[in-house]
């Protein structure tokens, strides 16, 4: 055996090791593409079920907001109607207290009025006190003369 064909020997070896080495990554490679393409198919129907729940919420949801919008109307129309209720109460409770305001007021002025009126009394009874003094002076004076 020369040096050509050991060397020529040595090369189909190497080629026959790396076939089998590609043989066996391919049959790797069948097996991971083979899994994927399962995985991908499980994924396919997992997104089928999702779209078909994901529409069936997307109509209910699309009834409840039309619900909802249609109850927030109705409420904004009652309170639109009760308005005015309240407005009535908030000049009514003003009203109240301006008057209590006036009451307090009269009170105070009233208070006054009757001090003043109570030492107009006094001196009208000092006065008249007086006066019936004098009186029966004078008539003491007038039946001593006559007498």
């Amino acid at each position: 055996m020369s040096g050509g064909e050991i060397a020529a020997l040595i090369a189909a070896i190497a080629f026959a090791v790396l076939v089998v080495f590609v043989i066996r990554l391919l049959a790797q490679v069948q097996k991971t593409v083979a899994s994927v393409s399962t995985t991908v198919e499980e994924a396919n129907k997992t997104i089928r079920v999702v779209t078909k729940d994901v529409d069936v919420l997307t109509s209910e949801v699309e009834g409840l907001l039309v619900k909802t919008n249609t109850l927030l109307n109705d409420v904004n129309g009652k309170v639109a109607t009760i308005d005015p209720l309240f407005t009535a109460v908030a000049d009514l409770g003003e009203s109240i207290s301006e008057l209590n305001r006036s009451g307090k007021n009269a009170v105070a002025k009233l208070g006054a009025v009757g001090k003043t009126t109570a030492q107009a009394t006094v001196a009208g009874k000092v006065g008249q006190t007086a006066l019936k003094f004098f009186n029966k002076q004078r008539e003491q004076s007038a039946n001593s003369k006559s007498e």
